[in-house]
C-alpha cells in the first residue's frame, strides 16, 4: 500500500484505522499537461460563471433557487429521496408528499449554506465555523442525537447499512487524533503556499471526508466547504457553484477516488476529477442562468402578445422567479392589490399555463410555476 497519504493502524478490537498525513502531499501533486489544462479550462469556466451574474436581472433570487438545488442533490448522494416541488411546498406550509425527514435535511442544508454565507463577511474559514454549520445542518434532523456542532468522541465508519467496524470498507482516525487532525486542516487553510485555489479546495475537500470528523453529517458538511472556499477566496462573488450535481452524477467514481487517495496516494487522479466537475458544473450553472433569462423575456413577450402587459402582470412575474410556488394572498400581499385584481391575474397566468394549480382544491389554491422550476430541478430527480 502507498503511503502517502496517510498509514493504517492495527486498532484495539481487530481493525485499521486511517491516519493520514497533514497536508500538502508529502510528494507534492505533480502538474502534468492534463492536469494543467483541466486547471485553465475551470478557471475559465468559474470567471466566466462569475461574470454572468452581473446580467441576471436578480441575481440573488436565482442563487436562493439554485441553492435550494444543491442542498437537495447533496442530501440525494446520502440517499435521501426529497424533490425541489417538496421543499418549496414545505416552505409554503403545504404538507410534502415526500417524507418530511427527507425535507427538513434539505432545509438545514439550506439554512447552513446562507448561514456561512453570512457568517464569512466576518469570520474566516475556521473549524469554529465548520462546528456552528455543523450544528444548524443536524439540527431537528435524524442526526439530532449525534452530537450537532461537535467533533466525535467515538469511533466512527464507512460501510454497507448493518456494516459492523470490522467489516467496514473504510475507518477515519481514532477519536483522539480528530482534533489534531482537523487542527492540522485549519492550518492548511491559511498556509501561504503557490497551490492554486481550486487544487488546494479539492485537497482539503478529500481531507476532510477522511478525517470524518463528526458521527453525521460529513459528506454534506465537506460538500459545503467547497462552496464556502471559494467565497472566501473571493474566487465567486456569490456562492454559485454547486458540485453536487457532478458528484451526484458520478458517485461510484467520487467515493472510489477517495478510496484511491487513502489506499493509493492517488492525489494528482482525483484532483483532475475534481477540476473536470467544476469546469462542467460551471458551465451547466451558466447556461442555466442564461435559460432564466430568455425564460422571463419569452414571458413577457408573450404577456404583450396576449395584451397582458399591465404593471402588476411583470411585476407577478418578478414574484414568481422569487416566489415560484404562491397563492392569490401572497400576491395581494406583494403587489398589494385588490383581491378580485389579484384572482383576475392569476387566472390568466393559469391560462397562458405559466401557473399550474397543484392542491386540486377549490379554496386555499396554490399555483406552481412549473416551467421556472422544470429547469432549476434538473438533475434532482432519477
Amino acid at each position: 500500500m502507498n503511503t502517502r497519504a496517510g498509514i493504517f493502524v492495527p486498532q484495539t478490537g481487530g481493525y485499521e484505522a486511517f491516519i493520514p498525513h497533514p497536508l500538502p502531499p508529502r510528494t507534492p501533486v505533480k502538474f502534468d499537461d492534463e492536469l494543467q489544462s483541466l486547471l485553465s479550462k475551470a478557471d475559465r469556466a468559474l470567471a466566466r460563471l462569475d461574470g454572468i451574474i452581473t446580467v441576471l436581472p436578480n441575481p440573488d433570487i436565482f442563487i436562493a433557487m439554485y441553492v435550494k438545488k444543491e442542498a437537495l442533490l447533496s442530501a440525494q448522494i446520502e440517499g435521501t429521496q426529497a424533490s425541489l416541488e417538496g421543499v418549496l411546498e414545505f416552505e409554503a406550509n403545504l404538507t410534502p408528499k415526500e417524507d418530511i425527514n427527507d425535507i427538513k435535511e434539505v432545509v438545514n442544508y439550506i439554512k447552513a449554506l446562507n448561514y456561512g454565507i453570512e457568517r464569512l463577511k466576518e469570520l474566516p474559514m475556521s473549524l469554529r465555523l465548520i462546528k456552528e454549520i455543523h450544528r444548524i445542518l443536524v439540527e431537528g434532523t435524524r442526526g439530532s442525537s449525534k452530537t450537532p456542532g461537535e467533533f466525535r468522541t467515538s469511533q466512527n465508519w464507512i460501510g454497507p447499512p448493518g456494516a459492523s467496524l470490522v467489516e467496514a470498507i473504510f475507518v477515519p482516525p481514532p477519536p483522539d487524533m480528530v482534533i489534531s487532525a482537523m487542527g492540522e486542516l485549519e492550518n492548511f487553510f491559511y498556509e501561504h503556499d503557490q497551490i492554486p485555489p481550486l487544487i488546494k479546495i479539492a485537497l482539503i475537500h478529500a481531507q476532510f471526508e477522511t478525517i470524518h470528523p463528526f458521527l453525521d453529517g460529513n459528506g454534506r458538511i465537506g460538500r459545503l466547504l467547497i462552496t464556502f472556499y471559494l467565497y472566501w477566496k473571493d474566487i465567486l462573488s456569490k456562492p454559485l457553484l454547486y458540485l453536487s450535481f457532478y458528484l451526484k452524477k458520478n458517485r461510484a467514481e467520487y467515493y472510489d477516488l477517495l478510496m484511491k487517495v487513502r489506499m493509493e496516494g492517488a492525489w494528482e487522479e482525483w484532483t483532475k476529477f475534481f477540476l473536470r466537475g467544476i469546469g462542467e458544473i460551471s458551465g451547466e450553472a451558466a447556461d442555466t442562468a442564461r435559460e432564466i433569462i430568455k425564460l422571463k423575456e419569452d414571458l413577457i413577450t408573450k404577456l404583450y402578445e396576449k395584451s397582458i402587459s399591465s404593471v402588476y402582470a411583470i411585476k407577478l412575474i418578478d414574484l414568481l422567479f422569487d416566489t415560484p410556488l404562491i397563492d392569490v394572498k401572497n400576491v395581494v400581499e406583494k403587489l398589494n392589490i385588490s383581491k378580485e385584481t389579484a384572482n383576475e391575474l392569476v387566472k390568466k397566468f393559469e391560462t397562458l399555463s405559466v401557473l399550474k394549480e397543484i392542491t386540486g382544491k377549490q379554496r386555499y389554491k396554490k399555483y406552481l410555476f412549473k416551467d421556472y422550476v422544470d429547469i432549476i430541478a434538473r438533475g434532482t430527480t432519477g
